[in-house]
């Protein structure tokens, strides 16, 4: 009870000390804050292979070269990637739209670390919480406490050299499952950044607050036929291999087109893969997965020769991956699961829909949202891949594990920690950043809508301006819109005078039924006789009525298919309504001649247009 306590306590002291230090925080400029970037870079990358030295002494898993090789990706990629990012005050602010963005750190961050990358995923969340201004106190995971402890000494002490925060790097010094729960569930943390197991990473989601938790991974790489063999297998073998096997986003089965099924198992038997026989199969299978189920945690990051031995068969010297044929994906093949070691499943596809359902298949075998992989030059076929798999890294033609940690062979974002979506019941669907630990307040200056009009493109106006019907072009058949009182007057006759007066003969078509206020049985008995006649041309003449009604019927005349309820619905600012009026012009032209001063209808989009049925 005593050393619960302690602990209880020594968490609660870790969240003061953190809210002292984002306060100190709050005082420092964007130049202080990228100078202490560039120090700790620095120190990191001095000591990335000490701690590479250190986390396989004290995990007993993994490659030492492997694991220097994530320290410094952790290091040079990330402070690539966010060197020239704004994480302090006003980050942007543009005059156009009047609006300002305003960078304030999330709090203080929870950071919760694997035993399959310690040092790694450590170097990176220490990066990104002080680049962002976050003091982050750790709960590492107790089989890499020391390793974990030792990157995060490196960082703290290279950070407050450079005028950071005494505190703004923590960690547990006890390590245990309550007190990580005790830490996550701290008032005072603001955000849980989580790298880990499925079981820790839903803890995460489960405190009530933001979390950037990370799924588990079952990563397929399809093979299809049109690929580069030797680079599918290169890449596979190369990923597979790394850190043995430990990267969450390494291929765990690759899907193999039955057309190039027999070359492609030859050349992984030259990168030095073993395929293991039934035997060796069943044998793996009970080390592996002891249970049916769960993955052996003792097997994680060990190496193919000692998985071998381990499990009771021995493979020739310098094996780098463990291969087994398997007939399904299923729980009745367990090898089918995330291994996180040097084992890999092979299936044979026997037709591209085959490969691709294998491949969805894996992904939803508990890897939803993480990664998939594809080997093939046919465009078409990545596209269907990329739209069926329910994952967020489509990783094309390149290793998965440098392809899905991003910036290597590919433009992702470089990161330790890789979001999945919904898909995995993740908040993030990216790979995570800086930029994720900030929060963007907006500044929005007043800015009133830009005022528009909108007039026909050309306006004739003087005495004796119908003339212009003479002059333009391509009229042929002309659809007149107006009412009696336009015939009685002469003014439809002033019209059609003129239209006979063209060098082309003109065939005319009258519709003067049109009222006051015109209804929409009217516009649709016009649009109707419009659409036997099938004018290039439809002149209105008269008042408002007429060119309102004119206006509608060329509407449904070049689109019958448009439903009046759409048209009629009301609008705040006519440039953002809902319904979206298509283009005119395409059938005829509309030419509004108006015999009054007053009705402005002629010069506008508008029309008034009455439903009298309802």
């Amino acid at each position: 009870m005593k050393e619960k306590q302690i602990q209880i306590n020594e968490v609660d002291v870790l969240v003061e000390n953190g809210q002292k230090a984002l306060e100190d925080f709050l005082l420092l400029n964007q130049e202080q804050i990228d100078y202490i970037i560039s120090k700790v870079s620095v120190a990191a990358l001095d000591a990335h292979g000490e701690l590479a030295k250190v986390a396989v002494e004290e995990t007993k898993r993994g490659v030492f070269e492997d694991k220097a090789t994530k320290n410094l990706f952790s290091v040079e990629y990330v402070v690539n990637h966010i060197r020239h990012l704004k994480t302090v005050g006003v980050i942007s602010d543009d005059p156009v739209t009047g609006i300002k963005e305003v960078a304030d750190p999330v709090g203080v961050i929870a950071g919760i670390t694997p035993v399959t990358n310690p040092t790694s995923t450590t170097l990176f969340k220490c990066l990104i919480s002080l680049k962002t201004r976050n003091p982050i106190i750790f709960a590492f995971h107790p089989n890499a406490q020391q390793c974990s402890v030792a990157a995060a000494k490196v960082m703290l002490d290279a950070a407050v050299k450079a005028g950071a925060p005494k505190n703004c790097i923590q960690w547990i010094e006890h390590p245990s499952m309550d007190n990580t729960s005790k830490l996550i569930n701290h008032p005072g943390i603001s955000t849980i950044l989580a790298t880990g197991g499925n079981s820790m990473v839903h803890a995460a989601y489960s405190c009530g607050k933001p979390a950037l938790g990370v799924g588990a991974g079952n990563v397929p790489a399809y093979i299809e036929k049109t690929a580069d063999i030797k680079q599918a297998v290169n890449d596979i073998v190369m990923s597979k291999a790394f850190d043995n096997g430990m990267v969450c986003a390494s291929e765990q089965a690759a899907i193999i087109d039955a057309e190039i099924f027999d070359d492609t198992i030859k050349r992984f038997k030259e990168f030095s893969v073993y395929f293991a026989n039934a035997e060796e199969k069943k044998k793996l299978e009970n080390l592996l997965f002891p249970d049916g189920n769960n993955l052996n945690a003792k097997i994680v990051g060990q190496s193919a020769e000692a998985i071998a031995k381990e499990a009771g068969f021995t493979v020739p010297k310098g094996t780098v991956v463990i291969a087994v044929e398997c007939s399904e994906v299923s729980k009745s093949e367990p090898l089918t699961r995330e291994k996180l070691s040097p084992v890999l499943a092979i299936l044979k596809a026997n037709s591209t829909e085959e490969g691709i359902t294998l491949a969805e298949k894996m992904v939803e075998f508990n890897g939803l949202g993480h990664s998939a992989v594809v080997h093939s030059n046919n465009e078409k076929v990545v596209e269907e891949f990329g739209v069926r798999l329910k994952a967020i890294r489509i990783i094309w033609n390149s290793p998965a594990s440098f392809g899905g940690i991003g910036n290597i062979y590919n433009r992702f974002i470089p990161s330790m920690t890789l979001g999945c979506g919904s898909y995995g019941r993740n908040s993030i669907g990216d790979n995570v950043s800086a930029i994720n630990l900030l929060n963007i307040k907006k500044i929005g200056g007043r800015k009133n809508n830009m005022q528009w009009f909108k007039i026909p493109s050309k306006i004739y106006f003087e005495k004796d301006s119908i003339e212009y019907l003479r002059q333009m072009r391509d009229v042929e058949k002309v659809f007149i819109v107006t009412d009696r009182v336009m015939v009685d007057l002469g003014y439809v006759q002033r019209v059609t005078d003129q239209l006979a007066l063209r060098r082309n003969k003109v065939s005319v078509q009258l519709f003067v039924d049109v009222e006051a206020d015109p209804s929409i049985q009217t516009v649709k008995k016009g649009f109707e006789l419009m659409k036997s006649f099938e004018p290039d041309t439809i002149v209105a003449i008269g008042g408002g009525s007429p060119i309102d009604a004119a206006k509608a019927m060329w509407l449904f005349y070049e689109n019958p298919d448009v439903d009046f309820g759409d048209l009629k619905q009301k609008f705040m600012d006519i440039r953002k309504r809902a319904f979206r009026y298509p283009e005119l012009g395409k059938k005829s032209k509309l030419v509004c001649i108006a015999t009054t001063s007053g009705t402005g209808s002629e010069v506008t989009p508008f029309a008034v247009i009455t439903d009298k049925e309802t």
